[in-house]
């Protein structure tokens, strides 16, 4: 299977991709609404509540928007590498779980990103009202696991 039949055929298997796919397949985090899907011999990620995945998609805008100094990007809409990636995705998360838990007893895993997600929404009301200062030094940390 080539690359593009590959991802044609992950387009139709998989209508709603997971937002953090690459931290749930790294198994850094967890989300009550992950499914695996197995295309060839790869690995999908796909989300079982279209609502949640919206969700997902714009607290990673807001992560993306606001670490880009960060992550030294130059320009808002450029791809990211997978250590990048990885470093948006898992350290965001990170991020939001300990100023929602004040940092008391930090975890290096998040166990379901969409009550995270809910919890966030019900002490800041909005995405855009999260404290993404704070986040964005949890992605700045954040190291992703060496070879």
């Amino acid at each position: 299977m080539d690359e593009c039949e590959y991802q044609q055929a992950r387009e139709q298997l998989n209508q709603c991709p997971c937002t953090f796919e690459k931290a749930v397949l790294s198994s850094r985090c967890g989300c009550a609404h992950f499914q695996r899907l197995n295309i060839a011999e790869r690995e999908a990620a796909a989300c079982l509540l279209p609502s949640a995945q919206v969700r997902c998609t714009q607290l990673l805008h807001y992560l993306y928007k606001n670490s880009q100094f960060a992550l030294k990007l130059s320009h808002l809409n450029e791809q990211l590498a997978h250590a990048k990636a990885m470093k948006l995705q898992c350290g965001g998360l990170t991020g939001l779980q300990a100023v929602l838990l004040s940092q008391q007893s930090i975890k290096s895993q998040v166990e379901d990103i969409n009550a995270l997600i809910t919890q966030a929404l019900n002490t800041f009301d909005k995405l855009e009202q999260f404290p993404y200062q704070e986040i964005v030094r949890f992605i700045n940390h954040y190291q992703v696991r060496s070879k």
